[in-house]
C-alpha cells in the first residue's frame, strides 16, 4: 500500500517490508507486518488503529528506539533522504533524531525528566544540535513555551514536570520537539492531553510549519475529528498490519475494509445528541429495562458550597511567600445519585484540582458534604469511611496502578485496606470485578504492564467499583483510549451508572463526549464556573461566550470542512497566579487585584 508516485525531490521517507518482532514467553510475535507507505515533504500522513495495533511501535521502529533486547526491527528498509535508517550505528542516528526527525510522546510524564527543571531540558534539547550560548538557548526556550501557548513562561521554565497540568507537560514536548525544525515530525498522540482550544492551536501551527519549511507529519491519533483535521493521507492498522490505506477523503466518504467503518461508526459526534436530555446509552436503550434504572434523585450525593483550592508559591532567601495561585475560586454545585455532571474546560482551569479537593487530597476551603457528611476539618482517620463513598479514576492508568504489584492484588487493595473482604470472599469479589469492566479472571495475575491502554484503563475502574461506591471522579478517564475502546469504557461507565445508580464527576475536554455521557454540564474558566445546566440547556443554547468557544474549537470528523488557518495572534491564557506584597507594619503579606487589596496572609501561615 503506497501512495501514488512521486519525484525524487518530493519523497521524504519510504518505508519498504517494515517488519517488527517482541520476544514473548510463547516466541517471537510480530507487532509490525511488513509496512509499506511513502511520506512526501509537507504531507501529513495519519496512522489509525485500535490500542495494540501497531501505531506506536511503527513509530519507534523509525526511530531506533525500541526496548533492546525485548524487541527488534526483524526486515524492511526506511530510507529517509537517500539514507536507509536501519543501517545507520547510534552515533549517526543521534544525529537524526530531534535535528531532522523530531517526536512527541504519547505519555509526557514518563518522557520528560523528573529531576530536570523545563528550561533545562528544552535548552539541552536546542545546544544538543546547536552552537549556541545557554543564554540564547534559555531565551529561545521562553520563545518556544510562549509558541505552544503556556502562560508565564520565564517562571515556567525553572519548574519541574510534576508542578505542571497534564495538558502544559504535553506543551513542552511539542515544544522541545519543534525546538530544531526537523524534516519530519512524528506526533504520537500529539494533543491527547490538550482541551479542545490548545489542541486547535496546536493543530493549526504544525500546518502552519508545515508551510513554511516543508515540514512532513506522521500523526499517531485515535481521535478521527483530528485526522480529518490534519490527514493527507491515511493509514489505518490493525493487529500489526496496514488494513487500509487512502487519501483522507477516500477514507471517510468510501471506507472499504469493515474495520475502517467501525472505527468511524465509533466516533462521537458533536450535535448527534441534540433535541434529549438523556445520555447516549440510556436513549439507545429507552425500550428495555436498563432505561427504567435509577435516574437522579432530589437527595445530592455530593453538595459543593464555595469550593476554593489556592497554593502560595515561595521564593527568595527566606522562601516567603511571593504570590498566590487561584486554582479554583467559589464552586458551587450539587451531584445526585444516578447523575452524570460533566465538568469541562480548558488545561489549567481548576478541573482536576476540584477532584482532587473532593477527595481531600489537596488543602481546600469551602463546604464539601459527600452522603450527607461534611468532610471540611476531617483528619485522615476520619476521613477513611467517606472515602469508601467516593472514588477516582485518574487520567493515566499507567502511573495510577502500581507496577511492581500484580493487577489482581491492585484491585483487592482497597477491601483489604476497608475490612471489607477476605480469603475465598476477596477472591470471589476481584474476579467479578473484573467479569464486570469485561477482563477475564485469567487476567488477575499479571502485571499492568502486560496490559494495553484501554486494558489498564478498565482495571482501574474495576478498582473504584471494588468498595461499591456511590460517586466516581473520573479524570479524563478516556481520553488517552481510541475510539473504539473509549466508546466501550463510555457504555461501560453508563451501563454501571443504570445498574446501581452510581454518580459520576466527569472531567474532560472532550466536548463530543461530554455531550454523550452527561445529564448536566459545568463549564470552568480560571477556576470559576461561567456556567452550569442540563447537557441541552449547554450544548443547544449555550449563554457564556467561552462555553461557545469551546466548542467551536471542536475537531469535525469531517474532511470537507474548511481547515482552519493559523493564528499568531491567538487569545493568551491568563494567568492564576496573583503576586503577593509585604506589609512590616502588621507582618502579613497582601494580595492586591484590581487596585485593592483581596486577603492577607500571615508569615505564621504555611504554604
Amino acid at each position: 500500500m503506497t501512495s501514488e508516485a512521486k519525484t525524487p525531490s518530493d519523497l521524504l521517507l519510504s518505508i519498504r517490508g517494515l517488519t517488527t518482532q517482541v520476544a514473548t514467553p510463547s516466541g517471537a510475535k510480530t507487532v509490525v507486518d511488513g509496512l509499506c507507505v511513502d511520506l512526501v515533504r509537507g504531507e501529513t500522513l495519519c496512522i489509525a488503529g485500535e490500542s495494540g495495533s501497531g501505531k506506536s511501535m511503527t513509530a519507534l521502529s523509525l526511530m531506533q528506539l525500541l526496548p533492546q533486547p525485548m524487541a527488534r526491527v526483524s526486515a524492511g528498509e526506511v530510507v529517509f533522504k537517500g539514507r536507509d535508517l536501519m543501517t545507520l550505528d547510534e552515533e549517526r542516528l543521534r544525529a537524526v533524531r530531534g535535528r531532522e526527525i523530531g517526536m512527541i510522546f504519547q505519555e509526557p510524564m514518563t518522557s520528560l525528566n523528573p529531576v530536570l527543571t523545563i528550561g533545562r531540558q528544552l535548552t539541552e534539547a536546542i545546544m544538543a544540535h546547536r552552537a549556541i550560548s545557554q543564554r540564547l538557548a534559555l531565551a529561545e526556550a521562553r520563545k518556544l513555551l510562549e509558541q505552544v501557548q503556556i502562560t508565564d513562561a520565564a517562571r515556567r521554565l525553572g519548574q519541574y514536570p510534576h508542578e505542571l497540568s497534564g495538558g502544559m507537560r504535553q506543551r513542552v514536548m511539542i515544544a522541545i520537539a519543534l525546538s530544531q525544525g526537523p524534516d519530519i515530525l512524528i506526533a504520537d498522540e500529539p494533543t491527547t492531553a490538550l482541551d479542545v482550544t490548545v489542541q486547535a492551536q496546536i493543530l493549526s501551527l504544525i500546518r502552519h510549519l508545515q508551510k513554511k519549511w516543508g515540514t512532513a507529519v506522521i500523526m499517531i491519533t485515535h481521535d478521527m475529528g483530528v485526522v480529518a483535521e490534519m490527514a493527507d493521507h491515511v493509514l489505518v492498522m490493525r493487529h500489526g498490519k496496514a488494513v487500509e490505506y487512502g487519501t483522507v477523503r477516500e477514507i471517510f466518504e468510501n471506507p472499504r475494509h469493515p474495520y475502517t467503518r467501525s472505527l468511524l461508526a465509533a466516533v462521537p459526534k458533536l450535535g448527534e445528541m441534540e433535541g434529549t436530555d438523556m445520555p447516549k446509552r440510556a436513549r439507545a436503550c429507552a425500550d428495555k429495562a436498563l432505561a427504567e434504572s435509577p435516574m437522579p434523585t432530589c437527595v445530592p450525593i455530593i453538595d459543593v458550597t464555595d469550593l476554593t483550592v489556592r497554593f502560595d508559591i515561595k521564593g527568595g532567601i527566606l522562601q516567603r511567600p511571593v504570590s498566590r495561585v487561584h486554582a479554583v475560586e467559589g464552586l458551587t454545585f450539587s451531584i445526585h445519585s444516578g447523575e452524570t455532571l460533566a465538568l469541562v474546560g480548558e488545561s489549567g482551569c481548576g478541573k482536576s484540582t476540584t477532584g482532587k479537593a473532593l477527595m481531600n487530597l489537596v488543602p481546600w476551603s469551602g463546604s464539601v458534604r459527600i452522603a450527607g457528611k461534611e468532610t471540611k476539618g476531617l483528619s485522615r482517620r476520619q476521613m477513611a469511611p467517606v472515602l469508601r463513598d467516593i472514588q477516582m479514576v485518574f487520567q493515566d492508568p499507567y502511573a495510577s496502578l502500581d507496577p511492581r504489584f500484580r493487577v489482581g492484588d491492585l484491585v483487592a487493595e482497597p477491601l483489604i485496606i476497608h475490612g471489607v473482604s477476605s480469603g475465598s470472599e476477596l477472591k470471589d469479589r476481584v474476579e467479578y470485578l473484573f467479569r464486570r469492566v469485561g477482563l477475564s479472571p485469567d487476567q488477575i495475575k499479571r502485571y499492568p504492564h502486560e496490559f494495553s491502554g484501554g486494558q489498564r484503563q478498565r482495571i482501574s475502574i474495576a478498582r473504584a467499583l471494588s468498595l461499591s461506591p456511590k460517586v466516581i471522579i473520573a479524570d479524563e478517564s478516556v481520553s488517552a483510549l481510541d475510539v473504539s475502546i473509549q466508546a466501550q469504557v463510555l457504555d461501560l461507565l453508563q451501563d454501571i451508572q443504570n445498574e446501581t445508580g452510581i454518580a459520576y464527576l466527569f472531567i474532560s475536554h472532550d466536548m463530543a463526549v461530554v455531550e454523550q455521557i452527561s445529564h448536566r454540564v459545568a463549564v470552568m474558566y480560571m477556576g470559576r464556573l461561567v456556567e452550569i445546566g442540563s447537557r441541552r440547556q449547554v450544548f443547544e443554547n449555550p449563554q457564556h461566550d467561552y462555553t461557545r468557544q469551546l466548542m467551536s474549537a471542536v475537531p469535525v470528523p469531517d474532511p470537507r470542512r474548511e481547515r482552519r488557518l493559523y493564528n499568531e495572534n491567538v487569545r493568551e491564557l491568563k494567568s492564576p497566579i496573583r503576586p503577593l506584597y509585604y506589609v512590616p507594619e502588621d507582618n502579613t503579606f497582601d494580595e492586591v487585584g484590581n487596585g485593592h487589596l483581596v486577603s492577607k496572609l500571615s508569615l505564621s501561615r504555611s504554604a
